[in-house]
């Protein structure tokens, strides 16, 4: 009865019960990072950079958002486990938070107040810019070890990937919808009320999140680490080497299992299998370096991530036309009327709200509406996860060509007028975000259940964080091809209004069709992983 005490207290823990606390941390401390949404601007009024240097630093920023969830998911995996990363992570972020309190709100911190543009503004003094460089710091590192690590735990909570699957949905959606409460009501506090109301509000939904996580303490499941991944990795191509002069044998007993209960490793990439082969001498022996032999478990975990490399690139491909959109929204936009009315004019930034919102209406829509239904009318075919990222490659390509329509449209205005601002409604950019917004719903919620679903056991933190390096590889990919155009084509000058970037909107379309192909090969030849 002792040795079951353990596991049944194991079993009792988990559960929806959990659900709340995973909510709502993950939209508050998504809250407590939109300050990034509005941080040039920051920059810019209060301590008086430059253009270039207030871009490079938001660039910055976020750039360690994106890639800190590997770093600490890597952590999470091999020593510590997910509980302490995230509240390691929340305390680094809140005092990132606070020293951005205190940068805009004690006037001795902060450069003396200016005309905006004024040949006379001070910059920032050593210690001024010291203290800000270090809030903005531990908050890109707080919050970027928290976000992808709090998805991972809150699917360990749940037992079925159906269950994890609606987590997934859900909490995406939570992150979306705290994005566009910082696109819209955070950036109008801070431009209206002051900064130091704004940092307030951060601070405050920061700290509230890690005490209501805290508070969940008691209903969670502690997943225990095992070491790091990577080293077994690493293992099993060093054994590999090692043995390449081997012959392989059918014989499921000259491979070493350690209790993992799989028989022979299968043929796939099958150089891999002679790791887990075992030499006469290792076959007498209880202790052996796992530098000469693992298990075959070890082998089929290597193989699993190989068999995922393709599906990762495509959707690292799939970032580019997105990125591409993102990036010359804002100038395409300031050459826009953004008068709604005689009285308001909208930010060009908040057009971006219609992309969070159809992306946030599109999560709740699938996982209400549209899979249910699907189930009721086909129950032994499920929509499965590669079939939800498909349709997000479909939805992409219409997105970039009708990205390539609106800005012919807008390219012929431009120079039928011949004036800075062409007398064409900033709204229509609203239909291409929207789309835009609808393939991520499909498509980047997808991912993150296919990886975690799909990734070996040791990997779940890792997993999901990979869809963040995805988003990364895809934005620095758009650079090269942006890159790529300035240099072989005119399409891309300085003034937009000169040049066509329609074409490189169609040139998007194109890159995406293609990749839709390159993805269709790898999911009809993927086979899902059998727990």
């Amino acid at each position: 009865m002792e040795t079951e005490a353990p596991a049944l207290l194991h079993r009792a823990r988990g559960g929806w019960i959990t659900f709340p606390f995973f909510i709502a941390m993950g939209g508050l401390l998504a809250l407590a990072s939109g300050l990034s949404v509005n941080l040039i601007t920051f920059l810019k009024d209060e301590f008086h950079f430059e253009d270039a240097d207030a871009a490079k630093i938001n660039n910055y920023v976020n750039g360690t958002l994106t890639f800190i969830p590997i770093i600490a998911a890597i952590i999470a995996d091999s020593f510590v486990g997910c509980f302490s990363v995230i509240c390691f992570s929340s305390v680094v972020s809140l005092l990132g938070v606070v020293m951005l309190l205190l940068s805009a709100t004690v006037r001795h911190l902060r450069p003396p107040s200016c005309e905006k543009g004024s040949i006379f503004c001070k910059h920032p003094t050593p210690l001024q810019a010291a203290l800000l460089y270090l809030g903005l710091a531990l908050l890109s590192v707080g919050n970027g070890g928290t976000r992808f690590t709090l998805a991972s735990m809150g699917a360990d909570q749940l037992d079925s990937t159906k269950h994890q699957g609606i987590f997934f949905n859900w909490y995406l959606f939570t992150l979306y919808v705290a994005n566009f409460v910082s696109v819209t009501l955070m950036v109008y506090v801070e431009e209206h009320l002051g900064w130091g109301w704004g940092f307030t509000i951060f601070t405050m939904a920061n700290l509230v999140g890690l005490v209501v996580f805290l508070c969940g303490t008691r209903f969670y499941r502690f997943v225990t680490p095992n070491g790091s991944p990577f080293k077994s990795l690493a293992c099993v191509i060093i054994a590999a080497i090692k043995k390449k002069k081997m012959p392989l044998s059918p014989q499921s007993g000259d491979y070493h299992h350690d209790g993992d209960g799989l028989n022979s490793p299968t043929p796939f990439f099958k150089f891999l299998n002679r790791a887990a082969l075992k030499r006469e001498e290792e076959s007498s022996t209880k202790i052996v370096s796992p530098w000469k032999l693992c298990t075959v478990q070890q082998v089929e975990d290597l193989k699993r991530l190989i068999k995922i490399v393709p599906i990762w690139i495509s959707g690292l491909i799939l970032c580019i036309p997105i990125a591409v959109q993102m990036s010359y929204m804002i100038l395409q936009g300031k050459t826009m009327d953004n008068r709604l009315n005689s009285h308001f004019k909208i930010p060009v930034a908040s057009i971006h709200v219609c992309s969070l919102l159809a992306t946030c209406v599109t999560i709740s829509l699938l996982d209400r509406l549209v899979f249910p239904i699907w189930v009721k009318l086909a129950p032994t075919r499920p929509p499965t996860h590669l079939q939800r990222i498909g349709i997000g490659h479909v939805i992409t390509i219409v997105s970039s060509i009708v990205a390539a329509l609106v800005e012919s449209k807008r390219l012929s205005q431009a120079r039928s007028h011949d004036h800075k601002v062409v007398p064409m409604s900033l709204l229509w950019l609203a239909p291409q975000l929207a789309i835009v917004g609808v393939s991520e719903g499909f498509h980047f919620a997808g991912q993150v259940a296919f990886c975690y679903q799909e990734f070996p056991a040791s990997f779940k933190n890792t997993a999901t964080a990979v869809v963040a390096l995805t988003v990364a590889g895809g934005f620095y990919s758009s650079n090269l091809v942006i890159d790529i155009v300035q240099r072989a084509t005119a399409w891309l000058p300085n003034n937009i209004n000169k040049g066509r970037l329609d074409n490189v909107y169609w040139l998007c379309s194109g890159i995406g069709a293609l990749n839709l192909v390159f993805y269709l090969v790898c999911a009809s030849s993927y086979k899902y992983h059998k727990s």
